[in-house]
């Protein structure tokens, strides 16, 4: 198997965690040609053992395929290898050295200037002077410098000589014997034409200058290597600062530093491996960033929580309840379920559509519009029989499969609770309410499968359509059906003789509920002689629909499209399959009519609920009207709320709807359409009439954030422990979201509201030490253990990232790492205070016990620190890359250590070496800074080089 390195010490890093590590298929293991000393690899190159075979990988410094290997010229290029001075070549590395009277600097490139009179004054007997790469002894007046160039002879008064201080020679001067003088130079200087002066040469010091020098006729000449500059001096070079040129061509931040630069990101950024570009980081795309959904955004990211959901910890959604704000708004009862909750009325009550107020039972309301009614009607003509059922209101169409649904059409007398909870129509005074005629009947339908499709308009054409105002129907007017619920089901029916095909075969439940009415009860005939009469023509009407539906002439109407009931799939132009009944196609997929709109059949497209009815479930043949009997409602109104005519805020009515009246005194109502009002309790009255708020009631004191109003005691009190109160002169307090609570009463804000749970047995191999509620603010006097036993020989490493603990508190907030929970076992970290830097470490024994406490002061953001538990083979490797003070000197790297999808990459190839094959080169070049890999190319060979 190959392996694709983007990068040689990084494959080589990763290589090395993975090698001997496999077994065949059997269970038998790989035969080791590196340990066993039978691989072909070249004396400069490492053995890296792979599946069934090995691979040959040159060290660093050196090229090749492996088998063989040359060594790299790290000095032939334009850069000099980076040296100031000179560059040495040696076998798989280089070397920096200095020109005499310079040092080599930390960083291994460059060279400074000696100062030789630190140093017993340079060996002069007077005065010493520094020049850049050299010095020079100077002599006091009266005194001149003697051929050893060190030491001061005493001036004589006698003749033209070397005594004399005006025989003009700038170093050494020698007495000729004509009583004469001639000047000679130091070594390194040449004599000037005058005979007297000396002029430096490169070879002295490196002509005083600090990097480059060149000889020219009047003297050496100063130059700088790349990236800097010659100073004023003409000797001396200064790092130049790029940063003040384009930023240096950094996105963000420039800082400068010697003999270079680096480039840095904002917060929410990071640096790319060109290590001049920032990108955003994806937060979005980190597991367990957000609960439930996240938005990323340019340098931050924002999560926000389903419905019925509220967010704490700043990442985390818990479930609102909303039965603790003012009961729900409920008129009698509230349930809190998970992500929302439900008005419950008493026994004797019905839900109102409104889902907060309770209406009696068998309450009607003059003013309510009165209900469109179901109609079945059947005619037979010419010895075809045909029916179809018209459904102008209370429809619900539930696509149960591909091959099943089941359609409802009106309002049941006894509703179950899944009917109770829809929007339903009010009752109006001229709908009967007697109990009606109950009956159900089974259909088969041959050779066609449930498929609920609109008639064409050649069918229309064909049969016509049967009319009401005829006396030849079994049931007309006077049988008029209130309530159908119809299930059809489709299965195929294996036919005789092996080789017939299975036939299609479809069956309809059918329920029907035909009213009584009251005005046909006569002296003649009582309300026994009218049921039976209604069950007569009912079993007629079935037996009639019957026959209609085994001759597929059995219709439903909706929106003034007719449906069948049963037919073969019809298929789309093109040759697909067309969408189920209720959906649309749109770019080549199937959706769903959505809620304010309903599907249809003729036009095959969803339509906007027009003004006066609504929609409140996907996928529908038809709208609703509204209850009221204001048309002004808006177009696509999605439920009952946004029909017109409803009471506004501040008013009630005995059904909800116009016309309202205002809340009267003492009383308040926040919301619409309802019929009741709220007292202000314990005698209040409101400043007002058509109150809309407990905050319009004339309290005896005015209530602060964290307290609510006690109408009884007329007191505020504070909110209990798990609740708060954000707004002045409530009377209640709302219960904090999910499984959190407070650390004390009187909150205020959500925000207060904290996980508190933490602690336990941690994974064998990856992990997080995680503070409760983390990244929000941890909760006070908690106290959290982890452990961490790793299986046989692994060891522990972990890196922190950055760590928030007020110092204000005198190490009240503590995280301590130690072997055991004894206060005198060997101890790996502990810290009580605020560090935004990352640091990486081993622990110093091979499990750990791992505590955090905090007491009631101040919180903090807390912790988030991942672990990694590695083959105790790399320990040394390991300690030798955490241990290296490099690794956090540079900002880059420690925002490394920050990445977290990186530290999951470099985590989960340490736990799991197999697991590095899953890397694919470009996604880790984009993953590894170019300064990170250098890093680790010397610590990784220096490891290496035993085993070769």
């Amino acid at each position: 198997m190959g392996i694709v390195c983007f990068s040689w010490h990084f494959c080589l890093f990763f290589a090395l965690l993975y090698s001997g590590r496999f077994t065949k298929g059997n269970g038998v293991p790989d035969s080791d040609e590196c340990a066993e000393g039978t691989d072909e690899c070249h004396i400069d190159a490492i053995c890296q053992n792979i599946p069934k075979s090995y691979k040959c990988i040159c060290k660093p410094g050196y090229k090749g395929e492996g088998k063989q290997c040359e060594d790299i010229d790290e000095c032939d290029n334009d850069y000099n290898g980076g040296c100031v001075h000179e560059c040495i070549n040696i076998p798989g590395n280089y070397r920096c050295t200095c020109y005499d009277g310079f040092m080599l600097a930390h960083d291994g490139h460059n060279c400074l200037d000696v100062d030789e009179c630190l140093d017993n004054n340079g060996g002069c007997q007077q005065i010493c002077v520094n020049t850049m790469g050299s010095y020079e002894c100077q002599c006091k007046e009266g005194f001149f410098l003697s051929d050893n160039q060190h030491t001061c002879i005493h001036r004589s008064n006698e003749g033209m000589n070397c005594m004399n201080k005006d025989h003009g020679c700038a170093h050494i001067c020698r007495e000729t014997p004509k009583v004469g003088v001639a000047c000679e130079c130091r070594p390194g200087f040449e004599l000037a034409k005058n005979q007297r002066d000396c002029t430096l040469t490169c070879n002295y010091g490196n002509g005083g200058c600090q990097h480059t020098c060149d000889d020219t006729d009047t003297g050496p000449i100063c130059g700088c290597h790349q990236k800097y500059a010659l100073h004023s001096d003409g000797r001396t070079c200064i790092d130049i600062d790029e940063c003040l040129v384009n930023n240096g061509g950094c996105d963000h931040f420039c800082r400068n530093t010697v003999g270079s630069f680096e480039c840095s990101c904002q917060k929410g950024y990071k640096l790319l491996t060109d290590e001049r570009t920032c990108q955003d980081i994806d937060e979005c795309s980190f597991a367990r960033t957000c609960d439930h959904i996240c938005i990323n955004y340019p340098g931050s990211f924002e999560c926000v929580c389903h419905k019925g959901f509220t967010l704490y910890g700043m990442t985390h959604c818990g479930d609102i309840d909303e039965c603790s704000i003012n009961n729900g708004s409920c008129d009698y009862d509230c349930s809190n379920t998970m992500g929302s909750y439900e008005c419950v009325c008493p026994p004797g009550k019905r839900m109102h559509w409104n889902k907060k107020d309770c209406v009696e039972m068998v309450k009607c309301f003059p003013n309510a519009k009165p209900i469109p009614k179901a109609q079945l009607v059947c005619i037979k003509s010419g010895g075809m029989e045909s029916c179809y059922l018209s459904c102008p209101s209370n429809t619900l169409f539930v696509p149960d499969s591909e091959n099943s649904y089941t359609l409802s059409c009106g309002i049941p007398v006894q509703q179950s609770k899944s009917q109770q909870k829809r929007n339903t129509a009010i009752l109006s005074c001229g709908d009967s309410i007697g109990p009606p005629v109950t009956q159900k009947a089974r259909f088969k339908i041959r050779d066609a499968k449930c498929h609920l499709r609109p008639r064409s308009k050649e069918q229309m054409k064909d049969t016509g359509k049967p009319t009401v105002n005829g006396g030849q129907y079994p049931c007309t007017d006077n049988c008029q059906v209130t309530f159908v619920n119809l299930k059809c089901d489709s299965s195929k029916k294996k036919r005789r003789g092996r080789k017939s095909p299975s036939k299609e075969v479809s069956h309809i439940t059918a329920e029907f509920e035909v009213e009584m009415k009251n005005e046909e009860v006569s002296d003649t005939c009582n309300m026994d002689c009218v049921r039976k009469r209604m069950e007569q023509k009912l079993q007629t009407a079935i037996k009639t629909l019957r026959k209609s539906i085994n001759k597929q002439q059995f219709y439903i109407q909706f929106s003034g499209t007719e449906y069948e009931v049963a037919q073969k799939p019809a298929k789309a132009s093109n040759g697909q399959e067309s969408c189920s009944t209720g959906q649309v196609l749109q770019e080549g997929k199937c959706v769903t009519c959505s809620t304010g709109t309903y599907y249809s059949g003729e036009d095959n497209r969803c339509i906007s609920c027009s003004p006066g009815t609504y929609q409140d479930t996907k996928g529908q043949l038809s709208c609703e009207p509204c209850p009221s009997n204001d048309e002004q409602g808006l177009a696509g109104a999605h439920n009952v709320s946004q029909c017109g005519g409803q009471c506004s805020p501040g008013y009630f009515s005995v059904d909800g709807f116009k016309p309202c009246r205002f809340c009267p005194l003492g009383t308040y109502q926040p919301e619409p359409g309802r019929t009741l009002c709220f007292p202000c309790g314990g005698g209040l009255v409101t400043r007002y009439e058509g109150a809309i708020s407990f905050q319009d009631c004339e309290t005896k004191v005015h209530c602060s954030p964290g307290h609510y109003y006690n109408s009884t005691t007329h007191r505020c009190i504070r909110c209990p422990i798990g609740a708060y109160q954000p707004e002045f002169g409530q009377n209640y307090c709302i219960t904090c979201p999910g499984n959190t609570s407070t650390d004390f009463d009187g909150s205020t804000n959500v925000t207060h509201c904290k996980n508190q749970h933490c602690g336990g047995e941690l994974g064998d191999y990856t992990g997080y030490i995680e503070s409760p509620n983390y990244p929000g603010d941890y909760p006070a006097n908690t106290e959290c253990i982890w452990n961490i036993n790793p299986p046989p020989k692994r060891r522990i490493l972990i890196v922190v990232p950055e760590i928030f603990l007020p110092i204000e508190d005198e190490c009240g907030d503590v995280l301590v790492m130690r072997k055991s929970a004894s206060p005198t076992s060997v101890t790996t970290y502990e810290s009580c205070q605020t560090y935004d830097r990352p640091i990486a470490f081993t622990s110093r024994s091979r499990k750990l016990w791992i505590q955090f406490k905090s007491n009631e002061g101040n919180s903090g953001k807390g912790f988030q620190i991942p672990y990694v538990t590695y083959d105790e083979d790399y320990q040394q490797l390991i300690e030798d890359i955490v241990r290296d003070g490099r690794l956090y000197a540079s900002e880059n790297h420690q925002e490394i250590l920050k990445d977290k999808k990186l530290i999951k990459a470099l985590f989960d190839v340490l736990a799991h070496p197999q697991n590095y094959f899953k890397y694919k080169a470009q996604e880790s070049k984009e993953m590894f800074p170019r300064s990170f890999i250098k890093l680790l190319r010397s610590k990784v060979s220096r490891f290496l080089r035993p085993y070769k």
